[in-house]
């Protein structure tokens, strides 16, 4: 309409936050890159309004104390009743603790939680914000789980003040909002699911978090490249990240701790959806594992860790004609590292896949960020190069330097102790990790060099 004053708009970073007056291609706060949005400017004042009626809503000042003076204890942790969940949390959850939990739509964060609440509910008041369903659809995937008499308290709301204002009347101490990208708050213009509406609300619940002793549970989006959406100040102001990760077509699923200011970071929780909901797996080698009858060529086993957890992944390779550009292919494992040691295993073995295609797997969809795989995805490739498999029960571990060395892995001892439980019988191992006492039901050679395992493996196929 004449008269009226146009809209401002300025362009808001959606990794830090940050705020520019006219598109970058690179944001100038955090150099991330494609990054910026156009998003509706406060008007004047609208800022400060807000930052003085917060500052009224805080506490007075906490005084400054010595560290030596101050009395620390362990924090009391309820488990959920669900047993995976809670090794992934620490032993439970934490009276006022926050945690942010990702994933792809459809891989079972909301079912896992109702679960969660429902175990709960049966020791203390519990409440379930959805932004995303009805109350009628939450019942409904309640009785598909079989959750009929829960006494979990569900409220439909996506608005900030409301929400808090429930938690205040009805007292939580477990809470979810499920999600953190559909509430928004009337003191600011931006629409729901923008960077400020998602700093801004996950910042309040915080504090209502820590002030009350409740412990808060938000569920988050995830990008198309599987980071958690919105502001990486996000998960700076949570104490416990959890990702949610799996094939929607598997029916396993993943939660790892990212972050876990209460617990271990890395630490893996193993599920199986089923019609009840999801149900803990209690030994997930042997998902990880595949099922062959006789030893093949290019599998080897590797003992790894997630967390506290020792697992048993298979690592598969296989080694094929190429072409002048021959492909180097890892799932599961870093592509870089697999050309890195497929260059080791030329200088130092005399085995060389320069013309070679060579595709790496670890099976189960499982990631493997640590080195200790280098040694098993060596023993993989050459058994697959040379077309022979190797021995039964056969383990390795271990990482491999650029020099043709084979560095120690940490706590070698577990890693061994789960092997021979699970029935394996042979272990290549770093010369570090060999034990002090035997293993029983398990032989160990202890290697040093990369050509030491090749010719030790030779021997034994």
């Amino acid at each position: 309409m004449p008269g009226m004053a146009k809209e401002k708009t300025v362009y808001t970073c959606s990794e830090c936050g940050g705020i520019s007056p006219k598109w970058l291609g690179k944001c100038p706060h955090c150099n991330a890159w494609n990054t910026l949005e156009e998003t509706r400017a406060e008007p004047a004042g609208a800022s400060k309004n807000r930052m003085q009626a917060l500052a009224r809503g805080l506490n007075a000042a906490q005084p400054v104390t010595t560290l030596a003076d101050i009395e620390a204890a362990d924090v009391s942790r309820t488990p959920t009743g669900l047993e995976e969940l809670d090794r992934v949390l620490g032993g439970g959850i934490v009276a006022g603790g926050v945690v942010l939990i990702g994933g792809d739509p459809g891989i079972g964060k909301s079912t896992l939680l109702l679960q969660a609440l429902d175990a709960l509910s049966r020791q203390m008041p519990v409440l379930y914000v959805t932004g995303e369903e009805s109350s009628a659809q939450v019942a409904l995937r309640a009785r598909r789980l079989g959750l009929d008499g829960s006494h979990v308290r569900v409220q439909a709301e996506i608005q900030l003040e409301n929400i808090i204002a429930t938690m205040a009347a009805e007292k939580p101490a477990f809470c979810v909002i499920d999600s953190i990208q559909t509430v928004f708050s009337d003191q600011l213009t931006s629409a729901p699911g923008s960077v400020a509406q998602v700093r801004e609300c996950a910042a309040h619940l915080t504090r209502v978090a820590k002030s009350s002793g409740c412990t808060m549970v938000l569920v988050g989006h995830v990008t198309k490249e599987g980071a958690l959406a919105g502001p990486r100040v996000l998960e700076h102001i949570v104490d416990t990240v959890l990702y949610f990760e799996g094939d929607t077509h598997s029916s396993f699923r993943l939660i790892r701790a990212i972050k876990n200011r209460f617990g271990a970071v890395n630490e893996i929780g193993v599920f199986a959806m089923t019609d009840k909901g999801l149900k803990g797996v209690t030994n997930p080698s042997a998902i990880f594992l595949s099922t062959h009858s006789e030893p093949v060529p290019g599998s080897c086993v590797l003992v790894t860790l997630e967390g506290t957890r020792p697992l048993l992944v298979e690592i598969q390779a296989l080694v094929d004609a190429g072409g002048p550009s021959p492909r180097r292919l890892s799932v599961g494992l870093e592509r870089d590292r697999l050309a890195m040691l497929l260059a080791v295993l030329h200088r130092h073995a005399g085995m060389a896949c320069f013309d070679q295609d060579v595709f790496v797997n670890a099976v189960g969809g499982v990631r493997i960020s640590e080195p200790a795989a280098d040694l098993a995805v060596l023993l993989a490739i050459q058994s697959s190069l040379r077309g022979r498999p190797l021995p039964k029960g056969f383990i390795a571990f271990g990482e491999v330097g650029l020099a043709g060395e084979i560095r120690p892995a940490p706590r070698g001892q577990d890693r061994l102790k789960e092997a021979a439980k699970l029935g394996f019988s042979i272990a290549v191992v770093p010369k570090a990790n060999a034990p002090k006492k035997p293993v029983e039901g398990l032989t160990i050679h202890a290697v040093d060099r990369v050509e030491e395992a090749i010719e030790l493996v030779r021997s034994l196929m």
